[in-house]
């Protein structure tokens, strides 16, 4: 088919490469300007373009696409079908309509359940047993078009968001290609009224660890903002990000170390802390951590010096 690819995040790249080993004609790949990042605050491109470009298709990096101007380029491409995929844009209804088969979204739920932005960091943090990927048509709504094809992924109890994240990448650009090559008799299933739900935007201020909820809700709270934004607490006055844990035994003063590896006690329970990472610094396991950082039992995590 010919093709025109929406995406911006890493999350999207692996789709972009399914299509193109597919054999497809991307006819142009729409991704977000570059945007400062770094020190210098240079504009730097998004992956999805970056590996557009390494490919050798067309990118295009408009502001919006609700223009008479951008609505026109859009359709000039005379696209079979638009593939999107986090792309960070609303498509207005001349966009949707322009393909001719429709716009299919790559989303990574299995719908209705967790519509919207961070559905990957909801579904760990809600303590879902799965997970998923859909390939959906678009229609106006927020994720609300009907379904054309759906796989699920089951949440392992040290899944991360990080590790998730990669797995339903790829899984999205597998599915996608099997959903173009079937696209002329696939039915598209509305999706139920009953149990959805939205996947809010990752708040930082959900990231700091509060030690007297259970340790099952903060152990999901660490693996579910890791990598990004990452779960924070205090260890000695200083702010540490907490990138994997587990539940363990262990019980005492909500935020008390309870012994050399790391197992910290909660309002019930405790959880043993498995990777961490100081201010610029780059991640550690806990062994590693604590040969550089000494935090015997005893210490109360979430206080500062004088606690």
């Amino acid at each position: 088919m010919r093709l025109i690819f929406m995406g911006t995040p890493d999350f999207a790249v692996p789709a972009l490469e399914a299509l193109v080993a597919a054999g497809h004609e991307v006819a142009a790949v729409y991704t977000r300007a570059p945007r400062p990042a770094g020190r210098g605050q240079a504009d730097r491109p998004s992956p999805v373009q970056v590996r557009a470009e390494a490919l050798g298709l067309p990118v295009r990096c408009p502001r919006s696409l609700k223009t008479p101007e951008a609505q026109a380029g859009f359709a000039e491409l005379a696209a079979d079908a638009a593939v999107v995929v986090a792309y960070g844009l609303i498509l207005p209804r001349p966009v949707l309509d322009a393909p001719r088969l429709g716009c299919l979204n790559i989303h990574a739920s299995l719908l209705p359940r967790w519509r919207g932005a961070a559905p990957i960091h909801r579904a760990v943090m809600a303590g879902d047993a799965e997970t998923g990927i859909c390939i959906m048509r678009m229609d106006e709504g927020l994720d609300t078009g009907p379904v054309y094809l759906r796989a699920a992924v089951p949440i392992a109890a040290q899944d991360t968001t990080g590790d998730l994240h990669d797995r339903l990448a790829v899984l999205g650009g597998r599915l996608v290609v099997e959903a173009l090559d079937r696209l002329p008799w696939l039915k598209p299933e509305p999706q139920r009224a009953e149990g959805a739900t939205y996947a809010a935007k990752i708040d930082k201020a959900e990231a700091r660890v509060d030690w007297i909820r259970p340790a099952a809700e903060i152990d999901r709270q660490i693996r579910g903002l890791s990598p990004f934004p990452g779960a924070w607490t205090e260890v000695s006055g200083e702010r540490v990000k907490l990138l994997a844990s587990c539940c363990a035994d262990g019980q005492g003063a909500p935020g008390a170390v309870l012994d050399g590896a790391l197992t910290v006690a909660c309002g019930t329970g405790a959880v043993r802390l498995l990777r961490l990472q100081r201010a610029g610094r780059g991640a550690q396991d806990a062994a590693e951590f604590l040969r550089g950082f000494d935090v015997p039992p005893g210490t109360r995590l979430g206080k500062g010096p004088e606690g």
